[in-house]
């Protein structure tokens, strides 16, 4: 079990799982809709193990917003990454993560 969190211009930022950020705990991506004037700055991912009590952070990637303010259109696309099989221990819980890109 490792655990991904971000900072946010040098400040941990708690992602809520809401309609607009969201951390995949499988990739450790994270996935912004929607995006803000706010959410421009410098992201970076600290990946945690637990069990052997080390963090490792990764290089800052900015986030900018075009100036032109144009993305144009595509069509939707559904982004899984799931293995061919997922097991899981009767009782157990499981996510599966699945992503709509699209406008």
């Amino acid at each position: 079990g490792l655990s991904y969190t971000w900072i946010f211009n040098n400040k941990t930022l708690h992602v809520q799982e809401d309609s607009r950020r969201f951390v995949s705990q499988e990739t450790g991506n994270l996935y912004i809709a929607k995006v803000e004037p706010s959410d421009v700055g410098n992201y970076t991912c600290v990946v945690t193990n637990p069990k052997a009590e080390q963090s490792v952070q990764g290089p800052p990637t900015p986030l900018t917003l075009r100036s032109d303010g144009v993305m144009g259109e595509y069509e939707p696309k559904i982004e899984v990454r799931f293995p061919e099989t997922t097991y899981v221990a009767k009782g157990s819980s499981v996510k599966l993560e699945c992503f709509a890109l699209g406008k």
